[in-house]
């Protein structure tokens, strides 16, 4: 008898302890579960020249609305010079200096700051402070700054192209819906992506993941070169191009092959430049992968998770851009003014000169800037063109080249 109540007390005793175990588990493991993502707003959204996103928003307590361009090639956030004056903010100098392909500056910062669109307020921003004159100028609409990291790392977003809409939600677990493809690419303050791009020979590399720049692809010519990436019968076409420090010279060329995860993309525009600051970080990179790909994607952005979720929307078999016409064009002080004109280009074979002042394009007086471009995005078109010269109107007419 007083053995089996010690074999009793025994058995109790370690079942208890088997059950304080348990109970000990099974908090330990609720208090490491994650919470699901909630919805917290949809934000509209809308597009410029190359897939340029524009976000708008208001800082602090000011009530003017501001124009962002939402950017993963951004490592952080940032104001335009002139807006800052403009709001009569007084940024604080640094050290710090940013880079782009153009150039590599100092900047100073405006800490704590709040960003308010509709449904959220993101607070403790600290903006640092460029000039963005040249990307008005080249989109013809204000942009007041540029929203990267300090954001995108703080939610989970997602970028609806068909809506026009992203959605912030908060960080926690997420259901990706089917018809996607996950990819897993490495996150810290930049997002690089491994791609595999074919053109005389495939080669598999890295690339940064960069929503703010408005083409398919551009490449540092020292990956081009090194690679023997692209074929040497392919034409190259003198362009110039804008970014981070100002204006920069590149060719334009055609690639065989762009893959994304599972998707495959044929026949693709290519910039090549000369990498001078280094913004590729080459040999780690090979160049960026830009928005007018990534458009044609819906995209969820978990930072958090690594996570980078694509889905094919309604625009993913739009046709790529094969014009060339040699001519850019510039909102200046509210006048639309050709800028660089390509050496045997089209609108140099035409007689336009940098300086012209456009009136209308193809009888469209308009002044719109954007539907400007739209309309030089027509390989094998004429184009005719008014401009104004001192003083005096002019026409000029020629056929806009294809790249293909």
């Amino acid at each position: 008898m007083i053995a089996a109540r010690h074999l009793y007390q025994i058995v109790t005793s370690f079942l208890l302890g088997l059950l304080s175990l348990a109970g000990f588990t099974l908090e330990a493991q609720e208090e490491f579960i994650e919470p699901p993502s909630k919805r917290i707003t949809a934000v509209p959204f809308s597009q410029l020249t190359g897939g340029i996103v524009i976000l708008r928003a208001r800082l602090d307590s000011f009530p003017d609305t501001l124009n962002f361009i939402l950017d993963t090639g951004s490592s952080g956030i940032s104001l335009d010079s002139s807006t800052v004056d403009y709001l009569g903010l007084v940024p604080t100098p640094t050290d710090r200096t940013i880079r782009g392909i153009a150039g590599i500056k100092k900047v100073s910062f405006l800490y704590d700051r709040q960003l308010h669109m509709p449904g959220i307020t993101i607070d403790n921003l600290n903006f640092h402070i460029n000039d963005y004159e040249i990307l008005t100028a080249v989109y013809g609409e204000r942009i007041d700054g540029i929203i990267g990291y300090s954001v995108f790392s703080r939610y989970i977003m997602k970028m609806d192209y068909d809506s026009m809409k992203v959605t912030f939600f908060t960080k926690g677990t997420f259901r990706y819906p089917k018809g996607g493809y996950l990819l897993k690419p490495s996150i810290s303050q930049l997002v690089t992506q491994p791609l595999r791009v074919k053109d005389e020979k495939t080669i598999y590399s890295r690339f940064l993941y960069d929503m703010g720049a408005g083409l398919c692809l551009l490449l540092s010519r020292e990956f081009v070169d090194d690679s023997a990436l692209i074929s040497k019968k392919r034409k190259r076409w003198v362009k110039e191009g804008e970014g981070l420090g100002g204006k920069i010279d590149m060719e334009l060329t055609v690639m065989k092959e762009v893959r994304v995860g599972p998707y495959k993309f044929r026949n693709v525009p290519i910039f090549i430049f000369d990498d001078e600051f280094n913004v590729t970080s080459y040999p780690y990179m090979g160049g960026l992968l830009g928005n007018d790909i990534l458009r044609r994607f819906n995209v969820i952005l978990n930072y958090a998770k690594g996570d980078i979720y694509i889905t094919p929307n309604t625009h993913f078999n739009d046709v790529f851009d094969y014009s060339y016409s040699g001519v850019e064009l510039y909102l200046i002080g509210g006048r639309i003014v050709i800028g660089d004109i390509a050496k045997g280009s089209p609108a140099e074979a035409c007689g336009l000169k940098e300086g012209d002042e456009v009136i209308a394009v193809n009888k469209n007086f308009s002044q719109n800037l954007n539907q400007y471009k739209i309309a030089l995005q027509a390989p094998n078109e004429k184009i005719k063109i008014i401009v104004r010269r001192d003083g005096a109107m002019k026409d000029f007419e020629f056929k806009v080249k294809s790249i293909l």
